[in-house]
């Protein structure tokens, strides 16, 4: 097991160089599944009726145009959605808008930066891709987080906190998306990195926002912001040939009021993807409880790619002395064992109808969210991720892990859901505030064309199996043959109103396209009203 790291405040240095996130993939599929895996299969599909489908439209995709115009897009989608009581708000990679919970556009598309106007530095004038947006139940704000790819040079200081209303430039019809600059790589130039935020003034997302920059030594890769009650925690990656992850928290309670605010690091080596658990619900965790930390294990660039465990972290900051912040972990979980499905990430794994071209499954991850829900007398997280099934393609492995107040973590269920011959992967997951688990997934093979499907499970069903039938949100009409990065992730969001619907967006191509579209759909399941 790695060590634990040590401590550092926004300055710590990385040494290792790392290839370009569009390189061309080098691993090679590995099929099968380690001994013990199909006994955690679900063969069948739920029986049980009662998902309803109750809102879908079409969000940020090829042929979508909003107040500001049609969307530029970038390959992965990189799908970010958070919903607030009047608004719902989508990111898709470098481009975002605002919708009216029935649909309708009210803003957007535009560049993620726009939120920066006239902050200054990079957060302004850099575009990456990789935009996440979460709304803060707790608080009734919205966060948004956009990392830096491209070294700022010169010595940059982080700027920050600033104030502002949003620029809304006016619509107009004829305007011309500019192209947005490649992917970058992480380089060798002089400087250091950077992680944006912006925090919502209010629960209007078109009205001011305090912004805020903080200085990051590593390439700030694929973050997953979460929200827990003393600060917002936000893994990263360092890089895709490096195993090496940055684990970070910014000091929220400053943020929601506007004050000058502190990012905390740790460098953790040797570990897959990291999720930090994001809250769902607005019951509180038991007061000092840290923020928990998931990753899968194995190790995709040393070719392990089975394991039988999740590691688990436990980060507990202290604002008023930051010395006694402790990273403790990885500990042992634990679980059925399984293959990430076609060897990890950056393979050519699910096959589509008519091409070659075979997608991406980012096998060796567990995808966002790690939702946790806080229950009267236990505490429930909900992961999920993608891994080879005995059927010889890809299913949905998926755990409920129960947290006690003596801090002890154990698995009370878990399942691989794998009904038939399709794919499924790419998933995502929430729980509602009755205990209902809702994942949403790609799904596809060589003769469907990859769509978006949702499936759930109500406490009364058998432990380990999602009983309620499987619902398309979204189904395919053609391939993606520019590329094998599908997505890279989906997204689910749970309703701040009624804590029960869950949300979640997708992709998926229109018949006679060559790029995605995305679908925004909202779920409820029986027993919550």
């Amino acid at each position: 097991m790695p060590h634990a790291p040590s401590f550092a405040l926004a300055a710590l240095v990385a040494s290792a160089s790392v290839a370009a996130a569009q390189r061309t993939p080098t691993v090679t599929f590995v099929s099968g599944v380690p001994a013990g895996s199909a006994a955690a299969e679900q063969p069948r599909h739920g029986m049980a009726n009662g998902i309803r489908l109750v809102r879908q439209f079409d969000g940020l995709g090829e042929g979508f145009t909003g107040p500001h115009g049609a969307v530029t897009l970038r390959n992965p989608s990189d799908n970010s959605l958070a919903v607030g009581p009047r608004h719902v708000v989508q990111t898709v990679n470098s481009q975002w808008a605002v919708f009216r919970r029935d649909g309708t556009p009210v803003y957007g598309p535009l560049p993620t930066n726009a939120v920066f106007a006239g902050f200054g530095g990079p957060c302004e004038t850099m575009l990456s891709g990789d935009a996440v947006v979460r709304y803060d139940q707790l608080a009734e704000r919205w966060l948004l987080v956009l990392p830096i790819f491209r070294r700022v040079p010169g010595g940059h200081t982080a700027n920050g906190p600033r104030t502002a209303l949003l620029r809304i430039p006016p619509p107009s019809a004829d305007r011309v998306p500019r192209p947005l600059p490649p992917r970058a790589a992480p380089d060798s130039a002089t400087g250091g990195y950077a992680m944006c935020y912006a925090v919502s003034a209010t629960s209007d997302p078109l009205g001011a926002w305090h912004r805020y920059e903080f200085a990051r030594p590593l390439f700030p890769d694929y973050p997953r912001p979460a929200v827990w009650p003393d600060g917002y925690y936000v893994p990263t990656s360092t890089g895709d040939d490096v195993v090496e992850k940055h684990l970070c928290v910014a000091e929220r309670a400053r943020m929601l009021r506007g004050e000058p605010a502190r990012e905390l690091c740790r460098i953790v080596p040797g570990v897959n993807f990291l999720n930090t658990a994001d809250l769902d619900g607005r019951r509180l965790p038991p007061a000092g409880t840290p923020n928990l930390v998931l990753a899968t294990g194995g190790t995709q660039l040393a070719g392990i790619v089975d394991s039988d465990e999740l590691q688990l972290w436990r980060f507990a900051v202290n604002w008023q002395d930051t010395a006694r912040t402790r990273l403790t972990g990885p500990e042992r979980i634990p679980v059925a064992p399984y293959r990430y499905l076609c060897g990890g990430q950056l393979t050519s794994c699910v096959p589509q109808p008519g091409t070659d071209r075979r997608l991406d499954a980012q096998g060796d991850k567990l995808m966002p969210r790690l939702v946790y829900r806080q229950f009267a007398n236990h505490a429930s997280l909900v992961a999920a991720h993608s891994i080879n099934s005995s059927r010889g393609t890809g299913g949905v492995r998926w755990y409920e892990l129960r947290y006690a107040a003596s801090g002890t973590m154990t698995v009370h269920q878990q399942g691989t859901f794998t009904p038939d011959s399709l794919y499924r992967w790419l998933p995502s997951a929430a729980m509602d505030r009755v205990g209902n688990i809702g994942i949403g997934y790609s799904a596809g093979d060589a003769h469907t064309f990859p769509g978006q499907r949702f499936a759930g499970r109500a406490p009364r069903h058998p432990l380990g199996t999602l009983g309620f039938r499987e619902v398309v949100l979204a189904d395919g009409a053609a391939a993606q043959q520019t590329t094998l990065r599908w997505e890279d992730y989906t997204q689910t969001a749970i309703d701040p109103v009624d804590d029960c619907t869950i949300w979640y967006v997708g992709d998926y191509l229109r018949a006679g396209t060559t790029s995605y579209a995305t679908r925004i759909g909202a779920f409820r399941m029986p027993g919550c009203r």
